[in-house]
């Protein structure tokens, strides 16, 4: 993993039964290296490594508009 990169894990709320639609959009999304189903209050987590802020943003936006998303979570990952 290159120093300049930014990870960040998206927390994901499907509608009931819609978690596996989702996993499969988001797997095909750029930035996005590993996404998994869970269990508890999330349904997907979803891991993204990108260059800049902006991509995050572009990341996120996608997987808002993804159909049967209901809400995420987005957190901003830190390495010192």
């Amino acid at each position: 993993m290159s120093e300049d990169k930014i990870i960040a894990y998206v927390l994901i709320v499907t509608s009931i039964g819609k978690e596996f639609d989702v996993l499969d959009k988001v797997n095909g999304l750029p930035g996005v290296t590993e996404a998994v189903i869970v269990y508890g209050e999330y349904d997907v987590v979803v891991r993204v490594e990108v260059d800049s802020m902006r991509e995050i943003d572009r990341v996120v936006t996608a997987i808002r508009n993804i159909p049967s998303v209901l809400r995420t979570v987005t957190l901003i990952g830190y390495k010192d």
